[in-house]
């Protein structure tokens, strides 16, 4: 039940992303690292708001972006490229 419903949170998360002219496999967090680092104002408030709003969890948005790089949001057959 908690794996289903964190999987329902991370499609919402995805969604949001994508209906702000995100791509749609990323997630909000992995996008506000990636433009925070870019350099991106508006996107650097939104990582450090992010990182605060999961302050038990620490560098959030960082974590999701390497999550991203790594493939490891993917099942394991998958991970592959």
């Amino acid at each position: 039940m908690a794996s289903w419903l964190l999987n329902i949170a991370i499609a919402i998360d995805q969604l949001l992303n994508t209906l702000l002219a995100g791509q749609p496999d990323e997630t909000l967090s992995s996008r506000a690292h990636r433009m925070r680092v870019k350099g991106q104002r508006w996107w650097g408030w939104t990582a450090n708001a992010v990182d605060l709003l999961f302050f038990w969890q620490s560098g959030h948005c960082e974590a999701a972006y390497q999550s991203e790089l790594d493939r490891t949001q993917l099942p394991p057959e998958m991970r592959r490229l």
